[in-house]
């Protein structure tokens, strides 16, 4: 599961430029969303988070980002 998950933080970083502090707050923002909105608001279908097991919001807004299934502007 480590390896596995390194390879989708680095996918994530990727995504945002390698800038680990943007990925944290972005993964905390997206998570307090689904925190307040339901696990049902995400971007990924349910079977895929079921698939990965995914039960923490940090993980599914983790995975999100990863997929670039999440936009996000800097301001």
């Amino acid at each position: 599961m480590v390896e596995r998950l390194e390879k989708v933080v680095a996918q994530a970083l990727k995504y945002v430029d390698g800038d680990n502090y943007l990925l944290a707050v972005l993964v905390s923002k997206r998570a307090e969303e689904l925190s307040q909105n339901g696990i049902g608001t995400s971007f990924l279908s349910k079977e895929f988070i079921r698939s990965k097991s995914l039960t923490r919001n940090t993980d599914i807004a983790l995975y999100e980002l990863a997929e670039r299934k999440v936009a996000f502007t800097i301001s």
